[in-house]
């Protein structure tokens, strides 16, 4: 390990030519050219995303309306296209400066600056949203990189344990009725769905105030007569039927749960439904559909299972926390949080957990921020979002076994095919095995090169 190490000051005397753009000698012909070929794609990209956003929105958009979209997806394009051409323009340039290249500038260096960059051109209401998304993708992609080192090691049900860690902190929030004031975020507004406006806070003192019993109290039971078990258990009836003062909820508490379950469950297989309907669309058109395979199995419960048992746990557990301590308590969001992340164990889908805890901790610096706690520190997106797609573009190049599927076929559709075109032999001097490993998972993934140029070349 220490002699892989020395390596990475080793400078590798490579020219970018012969790394990136072996089509053409001339630098900025290889930048514009990457220019030209990534905006047809980042258009189609935005175009799909803004135009999803504004349908969800669900009323008749107007011209004002119209216009705003339109400006949105000419700017994101000019966001996206500037993160891709600038990289090679970046590259190139450090390694006219340096003379070859270091481990550090293969990639990562100029990625960062070519990040930040490109999101100076994007719109600041939207730089929070993408800083978002590549941290997610970016702490799995560091995790992958460290255990195939041998310095973490994975965990049975990780993913759930992120999720419950998480997921506890804001619905703790959203107990206290921050969501409202210090801590507003939209995913406050997806947490209401599944846990219910009940359950919002805050409370006034009255109504969360401890129980004051009114009734004369009940006479004891003798459960050794035949008598006193069937008084118990009309008592435990009736319990189960009734509803605790200090609990928010109008009926009672087996309903509450039990039917608030239900609509999640019910609203998970819908969406997991749509969205394969929608994703096979081609197929159903062309009456070439297998109902059974694609439908008709248990990966569509999934989703549902556990929106509903998350649900049901969540508002289970909070009931009867209220009814042992006879009050209604914010800090009871937390243990019925963890146990409702039992639920996730159904859905282990790692985006889900990273996003719910990068928003975590979205919520809680910023919150810390307000209270002084923490300290502001200028420009902190853009340096995150540089740092986390500087990962990324590392990843793909040096290391691309360790980066998601999904995130390297983008990296491949927005370089206009050229990432499967990069020589990476130099590169393997660093221990990586960087050429071997990119020629495995472009076979994996089934991207076939057409032809030996890609497109908009640009040789002359």
């Amino acid at each position: 390990m220490t002699n892989v190490q020395s390596k990475f000051l080793t400078p590798v005397l490579c020219t970018c030519q012969e790394f990136q753009h072996p089509w053409t000698k001339h630098c900025a012909n290889a930048s514009a050219g990457l220019l030209l070929a990534s905006i047809p794609y980042c258009l189609r990209v935005y175009t799909m995303v803004y135009m999803i956003s504004l349908m969800m929105r669900h009323r008749i958009p107007k011209r004002d309306d119209l216009i705003k979209t339109i400006r949105g997806i000419l700017q994101s394009t000019a966001f996206l296209c500037t993160n891709a051409f600038s990289f090679i323009l970046y590259n190139c340039f450090i390694r006219y400066l340096l003379g070859g290249y270091y481990w550090l500038t293969v990639s990562f260096v100029p990625a960062f600056f070519a990040s930040f960059t490109a999101l100076l051109v994007e719109r600041p209401e939207r730089r929070s949203l993408l800083t978002l998304y590549v941290a997610n993708v970016a702490t799995e992609t560091i995790w992958n990189m460290a255990e195939s080192r041998g310095l973490v090691r994975s965990i049975p049900h990780g993913q759930t344990l992120i999720f419950g860690v998480s997921i506890s902190i804001l619905l703790y929030l959203y107990r206290l009725g921050l969501h409202k004031t210090s801590c507003k975020d939209s995913i406050f507004n997806i947490l209401r769905i599944f846990v219910g406006k009940p359950e919002e806070g805050p409370r006034t003192i009255a109504e969360a105030k401890p129980e004051t019993s009114t009734t004369q109290s009940r006479t004891p039971l003798n459960l050794t007569t035949i008598n006193g078990i069937v008084q118990a258990y009309g008592r435990f009836i009736d319990t189960l039927k009734s509803k605790h003062k200090s609990c928010p909820h109008k009926e009672s508490c087996i309903s509450y749960a039990a039917f608030g379950g239900l609509k999640p469950f019910i609203g998970g297989i819908s969406l997991q439904v749509a969205l394969k309907l929608i994703m096979n669309i081609k197929k159903i058109v062309q009456n070439r559909m297998n109902w059974r395979k694609s439908i008709f199995n248990r990966e569509t419960l999934k989703l549902g299972i556990f929106l509903g048992s998350f649900s049901l746990l969540y508002k289970s557990v909070s009931c009867l926390l209220r009814r042992t301590f006879g009050k209604d308590d914010p800090l009871f969001a937390i243990p019925a949080g963890l146990i409702g992340s039992i639920a996730f164990t159904q859905y282990p889908d790692v985006t889900v957990a990273l996003y719910v805890m990068w928003k975590t901790l979205q919520i809680v610096y910023n919150y810390g921020i307000e209270k002084k706690v923490l300290p502001k520190v200028p420009g902190f997106k853009i340096l995150l979002y540089s740092f986390c797609t500087a990962v990324l573009f590392h990843a793909g190049v040096l290391e691309p076994k360790n980066l998601r599927s999904s995130y390297f076929k983008f990296l491949q559709a927005i370089s206009g095919e050229r990432l499967s075109n990069f020589n990476l032999a130099p590169f393997d001097v660093y221990g990586n095995n960087s050429h071997q490993n990119a020629r495995e998972v472009i076979k994996n993934l089934n991207i076939v090169t057409k032809s030996n140029l890609p497109k908009f070349a640009m040789t002359s």
